[in-house]
């Protein structure tokens, strides 16, 4: 940092002080918004900072503005300590500074300072992630992210009434979202939900389109935990279908989830698609289904578990056998067709036993028999098991229904 004098300093910091107080009184909301971007790495913001290392007594310069003072003075001790790299401090300093604006905005009959409150609710959930990893790193326990869910809901709160403040909602249900997901207490989701969902004071189609997309997005993956599948295809098909066309990074990470649903329910995805999105770790799942190949299939699972299992998919993915088996059962009856089609319904067990074990998997008959029985049961092939004579009498008609959009019957 270059020399900065004591003037200098002292100029930034009324400067700073002075725009806050206009913003709020003009009512001015990007112009408040700018103030309160703590992680922006705005150059005027950077220079602030600066300055309240070298003039340490800014509450001196704050008593002026009495009536924002509970908002300014822990603001100011959140940049300097944002600057200096302490998150910890900065988050403590923060929450303050944000619970002062919430009581604020709260008494404000308008909406006006929607997008604040918005960089508010943004700027507490990034700082408390940089404050988890900086108590992490010391040894200590990171509990910023859990306080940061709590001020949070006390925001959704505020919105959730009736009136116009209600049209921020959404966004701040997400950044609870992205708590609750980073935290791993995905069940806290429930009550937001039931909040949006059912609550008559919202239509959802009044919601900005972005917000709109972030929900879908996470209350999709929601559905993928709970298996909800086609619930969970409406979601994020919505989510692919509603999102910015120039952000591919946002049209991953959608896919990502979309991608083991549509498998799930029988739709297999084109090499393409996978490619451009830079997802070809279910390039040889995919390929497994089409082939009917079980062995590419669990080599594919075994190589990517790692991401699967962050990913929280690896499950979904798991159950793909029974389509894979039916793939397989499916080729051995259509090669019997070719060589005698009177005879094409009837597979015999030690047939699938033969070409698992040219896949390298090594089954014997009464394993096989149990996975053909699971098939029956599920509906993935028509037919039934002759136990004596070892045969698989597979119908005459429609042997091997499709999925047609549905996951597999439980």
């Amino acid at each position: 940092m270059a020399y900065l004098s004591m003037g200098e300093a002292h100029r930034r910091i009324t400067d700073y002080l002075s725009r806050f107080s206009d913003a709020v009184s003009s009512q001015d909301a990007s112009a408040l918004s700018v103030l309160f971007g703590v992680s922006s790495n705005s150059a005027f913001l950077q220079a602030l900072a600066d300055a309240l290392r070298v003039l340490q007594d800014s509450d001196r310069l704050v008593e002026r503005y009495s009536q924002l003072a509970e908002i300014l003075s822990p603001l100011l001790r959140c940049l300097q300590s944002y600057g200096l790299g302490r998150y910890t401090d900065a988050y403590v300093a923060l929450e303050k500074a944000a619970n002062a604006f919430l009581q604020e905005f709260r008494n404000w009959e308008t909406a006006w300072a929607m997008e604040s409150m918005q960089t508010v609710a943004l700027e507490i959930r990034l700082l408390a992630e940089k404050a988890d990893r900086e108590l992490s790193s010391s040894g200590k326990n990171p509990e910023k992210l859990q306080g940061a869910g709590s001020f949070l809901m006390k925001v959704f709160g505020a919105l959730a009434g009736k009136g116009p403040k209600r049209a921020g909602a959404l966004y701040v249900a997400c950044q609870l979202f992205k708590v609750y997901f980073k935290l791993g207490t995905v069940h806290l989701c429930r009550s937001v939900i039931r909040s949006i969902e059912t609550a008559r004071i919202f239509d959802f189609e009044e919601f900005p389109v972005k917000d709109k997309v972030t929900y879908m997005y996470y209350t999709g993956r929601l559905e993928v935990y709970n298996e909800n599948f086609l619930v969970a295809d409406q979601k994020l098909t919505y989510a692919l279908m509603h999102c910015c066309p120039e952000r591919e990074d946002n049209k991953r990470m959608i896919l990502k989830y979309l991608i083991p649903v549509k498998l799930s329910i029988g739709i297999l995805p084109k090499q393409w698609l996978l490619q451009k999105y830079n997802l070809v770790e279910y390039s040889e799942v995919v390929t497994a289904l089409r082939k009917g190949d079980i062995r590419l299939l669990r080599n594919a699972l075994r190589e990517h578990e790692d991401r699967f299992l962050r990913s929280g998919v690896f499950l979904v993915l798991e159950k793909l056998e029974l389509q894979v088996y039916q793939r397989l059962i499916k080729k051995i009856y259509l090669l019997q067709k070719q060589k005698d089609p009177s005879k094409a319904h009837q597979v015999k067990l030690e047939s699938i036993v033969k070409a698992l074990r040219w896949l390298e998997m090594d089954m014997d008959i009464d394993e096989v028999e149990c996975i053909m029985a699971i098939l029956i049961h599920k509906n993935l092939t028509k037919g039934y098991i002759a136990h004596k004579n070892k045969v698989v009498v597979l119908s005459k008609q429609d042997p091997f229904p499709k999925l047609n959009g549905k996951p597999v019957s439980s």
